[in-house]
């Protein structure tokens, strides 16, 4: 039995809507195109550039990612060369598309995978390649990092290259929670490794920090979180616990839900006494402390993956390489991508209809505490999103997750608290039969 929201008989845990499309939705393209016609006519002014970087010390009992574990410098720094061969061939593609000199790069991000899995000067041949993508350096520049990798040396190339933030995945700062999320780490180290940050020195910390671990309480979950506030962190994100296909913890079944919001709701309540504000139902910020600055606007603009677990995005085409979670299938993509030389073409990918785009541009709206612009909606799809999705937006209404107002669609308190059903019930059926349809690897 799935335990369900006592308000609304719903459960608030169907999926992290992280993106749309997800790439389960993706398929094979055949004919593969050539980036250049992808990215002709394109907007090319306010891009964001993002590198994969699939390499972890060890896998976490609730990680999705596509990463593997133990990777070898051999394979660390073939990777690194076919990430080179990779942006010489998207740079060409934007520039036989109008740029580069049209195209400009407003913010950039290091993810995985760990990044600061790579060594020092890893690292630094890292930022070069970015550094080659117009605009990189003069933005913002976000890196995940990971309290056995988060090592002085390769903090201070982050920070001599204009990382401007750190996110750090601690998850719990007990250890036997940790352990119970199949993340052996001990507090000492991480909070050494939050020394390390501090004493560096970047605009922005971010943790990260999972409720609904097994043995979790309300007790356990505030001392967690003050353990935290203790760094005055400038973002907090406070994910739920899923559990995920082939993944360590989704072998195990667990009825939780009803948990899972109550430590929601005391973990939001908690940051917002403590002078943080929300901004969607994951993270919070303290007011002032972003790390942004740019005008990149996720819901229009467009990005640039660079590895073999990244994904791109243009107005008309979502694409990547092939997806998996199974060590094996991830270890086979990879083996694959560094013997790569041709970078020119979308393998798979998703393309984009009208519909599509209404659909994504609403649901990485309403899943943020600012909501949805309505004049700006009207200016790009011309209508009101209540013209295009009168069923969900009247189901959501009836359920109090929207918060009325004539010039934007907000969600309420309670329903940002919903965000993980509200962002699945706005895909398409398209979408989810395709997602439904698809063989986890």
């Amino acid at each position: 039995m799935t335990v369900t929201s006592t308000v609304t008989g719903v459960s608030p845990y169907q999926g992290y809507v992280y993106a749309y499309p997800h790439k389960t939705a993706y398929r094979p393209l055949d004919p593969a195109p050539a980036l250049r016609d992808v990215w002709a006519g394109e907007r090319l002014d306010a891009l964001f550039l993002y590198l994969h970087v699939p390499f972890c010390e060890m896998r976490c009992g609730f990680c999705n990612l596509f990463t593997r574990t133990g990777a070898p410098e051999e394979l660390t720094g073939a990777y690194l060369d076919a990430l080179d061969r990779q942006a010489t061939a998207v740079l060409d593609a934007l520039h036989a598309a109008g740029g580069p000199d049209g195209a400009s790069f407003a913010t950039a991000a290091f993810g995985g995978g760990t990044p600061t899995y790579l060594t020092a000067p890893e690292l630094e041949r890292l930022c070069d390649i970015a550094g080659r993508f117009p605009g990189f350096g003069t933005g913002s520049l976000g890196v995940e990092t990971s309290p056995a990798t988060a090592t002085t040396d390769r903090l201070t190339v982050l920070a001599e290259r204009g990382t401007t933030r750190i996110s750090i995945g601690v998850q719990s700062f007990l250890d036997d929670e940790a352990r119970a999320a199949v993340r052996p780490q001990k507090r000492a180290e991480v909070e050494a490794a939050l020394d390390r940050i501090r004493a560096v020195g970047f605009p922005i910390l971010n943790i990260d920090l999972i409720y609904g671990i097994d043995g979790q309480t309300p007790e356990t979950w505030e001392h967690s979180l003050n353990a935290a506030l203790a760094w005055r962190p400038e973002e907090l994100y406070l994910y739920p616990l899923y559990v995920r296909p082939l993944t360590g913890l989704g072998r195990r079944a667990h009825d939780w839900d009803d948990q899972r919001l109550t430590l929601y709701r005391l973990g939001r309540d908690h940051l917002l006494a403590e002078g943080y504000e929300q901004v969607s139902m994951r993270m919070f910020r303290l007011p002032g402390a972003s790390a942004n600055g740019t005008e990149y606007c996720c819901q229009t603009d467009g990005m640039v993956g660079l590895g073999c677990g990244a994904r791109s995005y243009t107005s008309r085409m979502h694409y990547s390489f092939e997806y998996a979670v199974g060590a094996s299938q991830v270890r086979s993509i990879i083996d694959d991508y560094v013997r790569e030389t041709d970078f020119g073409t979308a393998r798979v990918g998703f393309t984009m209809t009208e519909d599509e785009r209404r659909r994504r541009h609403l649901v990485q709206s309403l899943l943020q505490a600012d909501g949805l612009t309505l004049a700006s909606y009207r200016a790009r799809f011309g209508d009101d999103p209540s013209a295009h999705f009168p069923d969900e937006l009247r189901t959501f209404g009836a359920r109090g997750w929207l918060d009325p107002s004539p010039d934007t669609l907000r969600l309420s308190p309670e329903g940002l608290a919903h965000s993980d059903a509200i962002g699945p019930a706005l895909f398409s059926g398209s979408v989810q039969s395709l997602m439904d349809s698809y063989e986890a690897r």
